[in-house]
C-alpha cells in the first residue's frame, strides 16, 4: 500500500523545510544555530509595497511564471501563488517545471504547462515576475541558473517561504532586505551573511527581489502582487474571493515559534501510518487542494493521495493538471475526506484543521497551524 520512496521524500521534505524548532533555535542538518540579532520588522510602522508594475515588451498583461523542481517542490508554496494570480486575471500565468515530466509536490503530483527550456524559447524576453517556492534541493544548478537568467532579463523574483534559500543561493538577495520561514532564522543569518534578513514581517519587497515568510504568507504576498499590477480595488476583490480580509505585510512570526514536539501526534513507532484519500475532480480549486493536502501531511503520519474517478490527468480550476494517485473504484485508504469545497479557498484550511483536531487532537492541529503561520486557529 505505502510507497517507500514517497514516504521517504515526504519525511525528507519535513526535515528540510521545517527543521526542528525549539524556542528561538533551529536544528538543520544536525547543527543548532541561535538566531542572530536580525532586524525586527515589527519596529517598522510602514507596510511593504511591491513596486508598481511597469509594462514591458508591449505586453497587455505581465507574464508570471511559477517554477517547480520535478522532485520535492512544496505544494502550497507553488499552488497558492498560481491559484491567486490565475484567478485574479491580472496576469498571464504559466506553470514551469525545471525538466520535462511530472512534478512531485509532496504529497501530490502535477504535470505543468511547460519547462524552463520551452519557456525560454517561447518568451526570450523573459517573465515579468517569477515565483520560487520551497524546494528540497535549493542548490539545483538548473533552477538557480534559470532564476539568475530571468533576473538578468529584468524580472522581479519572488520567493515563498523556504524558497528564499534557493534565491539566496543565486546571490540575488545579497545587499538586499529579505525574509523567510521563522524556523530558519539562525540558519539563514549564518549561511547568507550578506543578506539583510528580517523577521516579524509577512513579506519584504526590496526592488526586484521580494520574499515571504511562512507558508500562509504566500496568499497575502500574491495579493500584494495583484495590487502592484492592477491597484488596491482589484486586490481587495481578489482577497475577498479567496477568503482573506487583508494582505498587509505586518506580521508577528515570533508568536508562532512554539515547540511542535508537544503535539499529540500519532506515535510513529507504535501506530501505523494513516493513508488518506482526497477526492478530486475536474475544476477543483488549486488553493483548496494544496492547503488540504499539505495540512494533513504536516501531521507526521498521514499520507494523502488524490483519488479521482479515473487515473487520467484532470484539469483543476485555473489550469494546473493533477495526476491522480488512485481511481475511486480500487482506492484502498483508511480514510476518505469529503469533497473539496469551492467557496472560499482558504476555508479549506479551516476545515482541515478542525478535522485534524478531531482525528489527532487539538495540539496536533495547533502544530500544523503554527508551522503554517496560520493565525486562524486559536
Amino acid at each position: 500500500m505505502h510507497d517507500i520512496n514517497r514516504r521517504t521524500a515526504i519525511a525528507s521534505a519535513a526535515a528540510t523545510i521545517g527543521g526542528l524548532v525549539v524556542g528561538s533555535k533551529v536544528a538543520i542538518a544536525g547543527q543548532t544555530t541561535t538566531a542572530s540579532a536580525m532586524f525586527d520588522a515589527s519596529r517598522n510602522p510602514t507596510p511593504e509595497k511591491i513596486a508598481r508594475y511597469q509594462p514591458r515588451f508591449g505586453r497587455t498583461k505581465p507574464l508570471v511564471a511559477i517554477v517547480g523542481l520535478n522532485e520535492g517542490t512544496i505544494i502550497s508554496d507553488f499552488c497558492v501563488p498560481f491559484g491567486v494570480m490565475a484567478r485574479s486575471g491580472v496576469a498571464d500565468v504559466i506553470s514551469v517545471s525545471v525538466t520535462p515530466g511530472p512534478v512531485k509536490m509532496q504529497p501530490l503530483t502535477f504535470q505543468l504547462q511547460t519547462t524552463i527550456d520551452a519557456f525560454d524559447e517561447s518568451h526570450p524576453e523573459g517573465a515579468d515576475y517569477i515565483f520560487v517556492p520551497a524546494v528540497e534541493n535549493d542548490n539545483d544548478p538548473n533552477l538557480l541558473a534559470w532564476i539568475k537568467a530571468q533576473a538578468r532579463k529584468g524580472c522581479t523574483v519572488i520567493s515563498i517561504c523556504y524558497g528564499a534559500m534557493a534565491v539566496a543561493n543565486t546571490g540575488l538577495f545579497d545587499g538586499h532586505r529579505a525574509t523567510s520561514h521563522y524556523s530558519n532564522e539562525g540558519f539563514r543569518a549564518k549561511r547568507f551573511p550578506k543578506v539583510k534578513w528580517e523577521k516579524n514581517i509577512r513579506y519584504v519587497a526590496d526592488g526586484k527581489v521580494v520574499s515571504s515568510a511562512g507558508v500562509s504568507a504566500s496568499m497575502p504576498t500574491s495579493i500584494a502582487l495583484a495590487e502592484a499590477i492592477a491597484g488596491p480595488t482589484k486586490a481587495a476583490q481578489v482577497a475577498r474571493d479567496v477568503g482573506i480580509d487583508n494582505w498587509s505585510s505586518r506580521h508577528n512570526s515570533d508568536a508562532f515559534q512554539s515547540d511542535p514536539g508537544n503535539a499529540d501526534m500519532p506515535d510513529r513507532d507504535a501506530k501505523p501510518d494513516v493513508t488518506l484519500g482526497i477526492p478530486v475532480k475536474t475544476g477543483d480549486d488549486e488553493i483548496a487542494l494544496a492547503l488540504t493536502a499539505e495540512s494533513y501531511s504536516r501531521t507526521g503520519n498521514t499520507f494523502a493521495y488524490a483519488v479521482a474517478a479515473t487515473k487520467a490527468p484532470l484539469r483543476l480550476a485555473h489550469g494546473l493538471v493533477l495526476l491522480p494517485d488512485m481511481d475511486a473504484g480500487s482506492a484502498k485508504v483508511e480514510r476518505m475526506l469529503a469533497p473539496l469545497e469551492a467557496h472560499q479557498a482558504t476555508h479549506a484550511l479551516d476545515i482541515a484543521l478542525a478535522d485534524i483536531a478531531k482525528a489527532y487532537g487539538p495540539k496536533a492541529a495547533r502544530h500544523v497551524a503554527l508551522f503554517m503561520e496560520y493565525p486562524g486557529l486559536k
